[in-house]
């Protein structure tokens, strides 16, 4: 045995404290009292180094709340009409104005802005189902590639507003007949712009799946009978985690861009159900007496789909790994 007070008993990786004289003060060792830090903290140590994303996402987060808590902060309806108070200028008890109908602009504002929330999000939470699924299936089994790349190629190639343009024109009746007038139209518009809008996603996620497919931890789950299902869920998807929460908030954007130009040009929710793009086709034939009718839902669409990019950036960065750190 050793004897405990000898030094040379311990390794050199034992902290060992001695006092000015040297002899031995301490001989037990000091424990680290330290937690495991996950991937997802230096993701946003990453992120919120990023100013504009985070500005951004603060900026989102706020359009979000008011869009949400806003008819029950803000009392008046946004369908009221009051002819009495048509065509009013900026004022305490209505503070972006009031149409030619006397409805509050600012409560129309905050309905539009619900619903072009929701169809963007709706929209987007189908086109990235849609890439994500056609672009692992491409990328992983050789044989489903050049059949889906061709059929991802055909997409590309379709003019897509005039696309969209049929389609609701086509669906818009039957769809308005089944669920009524106003879900009808939600159904159309979030499907038309999922349908049309998925292509970027499937050939980012097919790019990345190609390379992951040949990686060490891949080859090794497939060389133990892995089946082809359970290394896609287990393997890949998380992997590819990063393009595809980047393309969800791209998507967003693109989402309430397209909705507001087919409400602008007449084609989405009907004049009483207000959207951004329903306000600014309803003050474009008073943009000489009104503008600020115009100004308003421009502006709201310009900042949240600027917001969003920012945001999109910034998760660019954050979980990219050869990035990261920076």
């Amino acid at each position: 045995m050793t004897d405990a007070r000898d030094p040379s008993a311990y390794s050199g990786n034992d902290p060992v404290v001695t006092a000015a004289s040297g002899s031995l003060a301490a001989t037990e060792p000091v424990l680290l009292n330290t937690k495991a830090r996950s991937q997802w903290w230096d993701v946003w140590d990453q992120f919120r180094s990023h100013k504009g994303a985070l500005i951004g996402a603060a900026f989102f987060l706020l359009i979000v709340a008011l869009v949400v808590l806003g008819p029950y902060l803000w009392p008046l309806d946004a369908t009221k009409t009051d002819v009495r108070s048509r065509n009013q200028g900026m004022s305490l008890a209505h503070p972006f104005g009031t149409d030619q109908l006397g409805r509050d602009i600012f409560a129309r504002m905050i309905e539009g802005g619900r619903v072009s929330l929701a169809v963007g999000m709706a929209a987007m939470l189908l086109s990235l189902v849609l890439g994500t699924l056609i672009g692992v299936l491409a990328g992983y089994f050789r044989r489903l590639d050049g059949l889906l790349m061709r059929f991802t190629d055909l997409f590309l190639a379709l003019p897509l507003l005039p696309l969209l343009l049929v389609m609701v024109l086509l669906f818009r009746e039957p769809l308005t007949a089944v669920f009524g007038v106003e879900v009808g139209i939600f159904i159309l518009i979030v499907s038309a712009i999922g349908i049309t809008s998925w292509m970027q996603t499937a050939r980012i996620v097919r790019g990345d799946v190609l390379a992951l497919k040949e990686r060490e931890f891949v080859l090794a789950a497939r060389s133990i009978g892995t089946p082809p299902r359970r290394i896609i869920t287990r393997h890949i998807l998380p992997n590819v985690m990063s393009p595809i929460m980047v393309s969800a908030t791209l998507g967003i954007a693109t989402a309430i861009i397209t909705e507001s130009a087919l409400s602008f040009l007449g084609l989405g929710f009907p004049p009483d159900f207000p959207t951004w793009g329903r306000l600014l086709n309803d003050g474009v034939p008073y943009l000489q007496q009104y503008p600020e009718r115009v100004f308003w839902p421009g502006l709201a669409i310009s900042l949240v789909v600027l917001s969003i990019n920012y945001v999109g950036d910034g998760l660019r960065d954050a979980l990219d790994p050869r990035i990261r750190g920076r």
